[in-house]
């Protein structure tokens, strides 16, 4: 039986499995957002869609094939620093509650998981993402490989579920992946602001990010030889199509990834190959397409250490350790929150 309670200031619907050691819990407000963001970016003059909304249960799958492509360096690289140095962040962090933003299948965050477990920790994890179906999946896959893990997944985005976070001992929040290059600026101060606000002094951040480098590496690694990125794009048309009674033919758009370098990101598009008019029925739109014509689907910004953490220490966030790996093409940094903005916020 389904019940909803609330959670900070978020309304979420409570289901139940695996005894007391898996929750799983749904934003109410979540739902409704997928009709009106596409409905508004549809109609605007440069037309764009929110990157979230690439991660239905087919776009899940296919990100986490995203990750083994040869060319994706990202995961990697990210996943051989975790390793080397998730026993600096145990000794750091101590005992804790783990949270993560856009958890996926969890896949990075089970070398901290193995840590703790090695340490004897009582493991109480906190995935929070938009996939209902990922979350799931994953959240009963860890329940099994972990007899001491408590989970408490989230479906929600970021922002709503940063309102939601459990009220007990220190938290660890993850945000891995470089995500936060998937957020405008403006965006992204937004949720730095929500992040200080939801957390008290001596909790830590722990933020994965892809550092700049050369336009070739980095566009190869949006152009995969084996086209899943490409399909992964594509694939929010056909969600649109699914969940909105959409007409766009997949075939008559494009993969579009390059990156612009005088803004340091990656950008995507899909690019419609000839002029045309998509009809999606559940909005009441009629949207016309000239050939050439992009749906703007996501950027991928690339960041500078200095910059990062001159931007977090305005929120409070001050570095404890900050990892590049051998080649220094990514950043994973672990800040504690000391609770002290220097910017007026």
């Amino acid at each position: 039986m389904m019940m909803c309670e609330q959670r900070g200031r978020m309304t979420i619907s409570v289901g139940y499995s695996f005894d007391d050691r898996l929750r799983i819990l749904t934003s109410v407000e979540i739902h409704s957002q997928f009709r009106e963001d596409v409905a508004v970016g549809l109609r605007s003059e440069r037309k764009a869609i929110p990157p979230k909304y690439f991660y239905d249960s087919h776009g899940s799958l296919l990100f986490e094939q995203i990750c083994q492509q040869p060319e994706y360096y990202l995961t990697r690289t990210e996943a051989t620093i975790l390793a080397e140095h998730a026993g600096d962040i145990g000794d750091e962090v101590g005992d804790c509650v783990m949270v993560e933003l856009g958890s996926g299948s969890s896949v990075k965050t089970r070398l901290l998981l193995d840590e703790y477990q090695r340490r004897g920790s009582a493991l109480h994890y906190v995935p929070i993402d938009i996939s209902a179906s990922m979350l799931e999946v994953t959240a009963k896959t860890l329940i099994a490989e972990y007899p001491s893990l408590r989970v408490e997944a989230l479906v929600t985005d970021y922002l709503h579920g940063l309102t939601a976070l459990p009220n007990s001992k220190p938290r660890l929040v993850l945000f891995l992946g470089s995500n936060l290059g998937n957020f405008t600026t403006t965006e992204q101060v937004e949720l730095f602001t929500r992040l200080a606000g939801a957390l008290q002094v001596g909790d830590y951040f722990l933020l994965g990010l892809d550092l700049r480098k050369s336009s070739e590496v980095l566009e190869s690694a949006y152009n995969d030889a084996a086209g899943v990125t490409a399909a992964f794009n594509l694939n929010l048309l056909r969600r649109i199509n699914r969940e909105l009674s959409g007409s766009f033919n997949l075939a008559a758009f494009s993969h579009l990834a390059f990156y612009n370098l005088a803004l340091h990101q990656i950008e995507m598009h899909l690019q419609s190959a000839v002029d045309q008019q998509v009809r999606v029925a559940d909005l009441s739109l009629r949207i016309p397409f000239q050939a050439g014509e992009t749906i703007h689907t996501e950027i991928s910004r690339k960041f500078d250490v200095d910059e990062v953490c001159t931007q977090l220490a305005d929120y409070g966030f001050r570095p404890r350790a900050l990892w590049t790996g051998t080649r220094g093409w990514f950043l994973v940094a672990l800040f504690r929150f000391v609770g002290t903005m220097t910017n007026g916020r």
